[in-house]
């Protein structure tokens, strides 16, 4: 039975672009519900799919499953061929801690930098404590580049060597580095050119392009793209 995986918006939905890009890249074959975020008659069809209110969710057969790492950890089970997570053990454990870090912190970049692609890349001023967050980042990303990444039987420029899911959770920090204009240091600009490479980055790119759904702000100074405010 064919996998069906919920998303909100490509413009906007950070969350749903994780498994999403896992799957693209992994070849997982699956069917795609895009329900727009925050318009009239959203939380409804949402509730149609999880309890949670929340985009993404997996729908496999007669099960629901919700939260990007949940989901991605379902599909790990499901496909152990598409090596989401490394199979070396400590890679595999520290893997999880990073995603785990991605799902729980990096609070003031959210906030100050939400995921919105049609942002031409330009650079914003930011708050020392976007400062701090892009700088843990980096370190993050370093850090796993030189002890598993390239050292990994699949050496690549990933985070451990080839595309997996600690990857596809910071798929959404590469579009906001990228479209804010964050300075960064030349490794990761390196794993962010690696990223927006990939055939399914442009593929998740081109159609946030097409999509016509805007998220309003009430902030006067929100960046004007397109002749219209868009929202986070």
């Amino acid at each position: 039975m064919a996998l069906t995986l919920v998303i909100g918006n490509k413009n906007y939905s950070s969350w749903s672009l994780r498994p999403w890009i896992a799957m693209k890249v992994a070849g997982i074959a699956f069917d795609e519900i895009v329900i727009p975020l925050y318009e009239p008659g959203s939380r409804e069809a949402i509730a149609k799919y999880t309890p949670a209110g929340k985009v993404p969710v997996l729908i496999d057969g007669d099960r629901r499953v919700w939260e990007t790492l949940a989901i991605l950890e379902h599909l790990a089970e499901k496909f152990p061929a598409a090596g989401l997570w490394p199979k070396d053990a400590a890679a595999r454990s520290h893997g999880r801690v990073v995603s785990a870090e991605m799902h729980a912190g990096f609070t003031a970049l959210r906030r100050n930098c939400p995921m919105n692609m049609w942002l031409p890349p330009k650079a914003r001023p930011m708050p020392d404590e976007v400062k701090g967050d892009v700088a843990r980042i980096e370190e993050l990303w370093a850090d796993c580049r030189r002890r598993f990444g390239q050292k990994m039987e699949s050496r690549g420029p990933f985070l451990f060597g080839s595309f997996g899911a600690a990857d596809a959770m910071y798929a959404p920090v590469v579009a906001r580095f990228h479209n804010y204009g964050i300075p960064v240091g030349a490794e990761a600009r390196a794993y962010m050119d690696a990223m927006m490479a990939l055939p399914a980055w442009k593929e998740w790119c081109a159609a946030a392009m097409k999509e016509t759904w805007i998220m309003r702000h009430n902030e006067p100074d929100w960046p004007l793209v397109r002749g219209i405010k868009l929202s986070h």
